[in-house]
Formats: structure tokens, C-alpha cells, sequence
């Protein structure tokens, strides 16, 4: 299997996938095998969200990684989807275009790489609808 069919294979990857609690209803991103709530009297079930929620908070990062200097300044916020959980990820946007309560959407896109030559990472990042 070649590399990228290997990565393909991880749908965890390219998509938001979690879990939801079949007694309380709950949603749990990343994805749990024990409901927090319920604990072991429920089972757990995969979920892929929608990908779609609204900022909660962020901030501009100035000051990086040097595998991150390239796309300094960028803005990391929490988004809270409209299924319940947050999460921490990249805002593809200018600053000016964001403020808590913006809704967003799950994009797919590039993350980083290992080396100049190595394997380039996808993940997901959000912007403004």
C-alpha cells in the first residue's frame, strides 16, 4: 500500500469523526468508547459531524514553530459545533473577518509535511460561512 492510499485509509483524517451516546444523546469529539455521563451503562456509536459551529474564542498567534513561520500571523480559536463539542483549530480567514459567535465550517487542508521532501499532512481547519 502506498502512501498516500495508506493515509486515505484513515477516514479519522478527513473527516470529524466522533462518537454519540445512545442513552443521554451526548456527542463527544475526539471520538470516546465510555460516555462520561452515562459511563458503562450505554453504548457509543461513530458520528461524523456536520462540521459546522460558531467561534467560542480566539486569538492571533504571532510567535511559532519554524514549521509554522510561513503562516505567521494565523488565528487559532475554539469552535463549538452545533452538536455540542469544542474544539482547538486553525481559522483560515483574516482577523477582521472573525469575532466570537461566528459561524463556521469545517475546511480540508493542508497541515504540514516532514521535510522538504517528506509526506504532506492534510487535516481539518475552519472558516467564516
Amino acid at each position: 500500500m502506498g502512501v498516500p492510499r495508506f493515509w486515505r485509509a484513515i477516514p479519522n483524517r478527513y473527516n470529524l469523526i466522533g462518537s454519540r451516546c445512545t442513552s443521554c444523546g451526548n456527542y463527544y469529539y475526539p471520538k470516546r468508547v465510555v460516555c462520561p455521563h452515562c459511563r458503562r451503562r450505554s453504548e457509543m456509536t461513530s458520528y461524523t459531524f456536520a462540521g459546522e459551529g460558531k467561534i467560542e474564542t480566539f486569538t492571533e498567534v504571532y510567535v511559532t514553530s519554524t514549521e509554522f513561520e510561513r503562516e505567521v500571523p494565523y488565528i487559532i480559536g475554539i469552535v463549538k459545533l452545533d452538536e455540542g463539542p469544542s474544539l482547538t483549530s486553525q481559522i483560515v480567514c483574516d482577523p477582521e473577518e472573525i469575532d466570537i459567535g461566528t459561524r463556521v465550517r469545517a475546511i480540508f487542508r493542508r497541515i504540514g509535511e516532514d521535510g522538504d521532501k517528506g509526506i504532506i499532512y492534510y487535516g481539518t481547519k475552519f472558516t467564516p460561512i
